[in-house]
């Protein structure tokens, strides 16, 4: 697993780290979820949230309230409580807060039984995890999730905040999302920052949260050196 730091800008902390797969060699997350078949989901699901868990109790700043974000497959999910019980073992193993865990997942075209999701969400929060939604305006992610339930945070796709400095359509497009964020009671988290620029506007429409390559590039098994930009 290697870890990506999504900060606080206004408070100048780490706000979380997303734990990312990687080969053992390095590979991307790409190269390896392609081998994953139907018939090992659940079975991977499981090894790298557990994997993600241990190495945050081992890294993470035991006196602080660092979040771990761990990307999760819903098709892998069979029964939400039963699922769970890895991670909650994996946890209670390395003394790791349960409440500093954040799941967030993406809808794709496998993706077809909402009510599942939203038990799973529900159960979720439930046990106190945080729950997010991932790549919020790219392909599937978007309102009709949105309709259907309602997550802690939403991250928004790094399509959509690449060249939204100069964009009046894609600044419009966020408006509507801080709009919805705000009345549903949801926390906003922007991805893929790159330019001071992309980060200037992002502030300026009221984002705090924010990740990309602009402030670090993810570090395998370790804490990658973070710059705060202003």
């Amino acid at each position: 697993m290697a870890f990506h730091p999504i900060i606080d800008i206004t408070r100048g902390i780490v706000w979380g780290y997303e734990a990312l797969v990687r080969g053992t060699r390095g590979e991307p997350a790409g190269a390896i979820l392609s081998q994953v078949d139907e018939e090992r989901q659940y079975k991977f699901d499981q090894a790298c949230r557990v994997k993600a868990i241990e190495l945050a109790g081992r890294l993470f700043p035991a006196t602080e309230d660092t979040k771990l974000s761990i990307n999760f497959m819903p098709n892998a999910v069979y029964e939400p409580a039963a699922c769970i019980r890895t991670s909650l073992e994996a946890a209670r193993r390395v003394g790791f807060d349960t409440r500093r865990i954040m799941f967030e997942f993406t809808e794709n075209e496998r993706m077809v039984d909402t009510k599942h999701v939203a038990r799973i969400i529900a159960e979720y929060r439930r046990l106190g995890f945080i729950t997010a939604i991932d790549d919020f305006g790219a392909g599937h992610a978007g309102l009709n999730l949105l309709a259907n339930f309602q997550t802690d945070l939403i991250k928004i796709d790094m399509e959509l905040i690449r060249g939204i400095t100069d964009s009046a359509a894609r600044q419009a497009i966020l408006s509507g999302i801080l709009v919805m964020a705000r009345a549903l009671d949801i926390t906003i988290i922007a991805e893929g920052i790159e330019t001071e620029a992309e980060l200037a506007t992002l502030k300026s429409a009221g984002i705090n949260l924010f990740q990309g390559f602009l402030f670090a590039r993810p570090a395998i098994e370790n804490l990658p050196p973070v710059s705060f930009s202003a």
